[in-house]
């Protein structure tokens, strides 16, 4: 399981509660439709992506990975959003997909 970045163990540590009912919603959200643990996470990760959230983006392709997806999809999911978001946005999406596919690459 990989270290939890330091602002949110911060913010889990301030605010315990809170931080449990945000994941109690987002497994009930994942429970509550058809779609699979994988297509979540690359759904959650376009969604990162059009925010610019690097630290979601990092999140959601470490778990997407762990959900059985390739490196193939996860790029594939950002590449979709170049009509969407742009180019930049999309660029920056694959600089931050190649963080963690980079640690990944090197543990092989």
């Amino acid at each position: 399981m990989p270290r939890l970045p330091k602002n949110y163990l911060n913010f889990q540590q301030r605010f315990p509660e809170l931080v449990a009912a945000q994941g109690e919603m987002g497994r009930l959200a994942k429970e509550a439709g058809p779609i699979d643990a994988k297509t979540c996470h690359l759904i959650q990760l376009a969604a990162c992506i059009a925010i610019r959230s690097e630290g979601g983006v990092h999140s959601h392709v470490r778990r997407a990975l762990e959900a059985g997806a390739t490196i193939d999809e996860i790029l594939h999911t950002a590449a979709l959003l170049i009509s969407t978001v742009g180019f930049p946005t999309t660029a920056a999406a694959f600089s931050w997909i190649s963080d963690i596919a980079d640690k990944v690459e090197k543990k092989k």
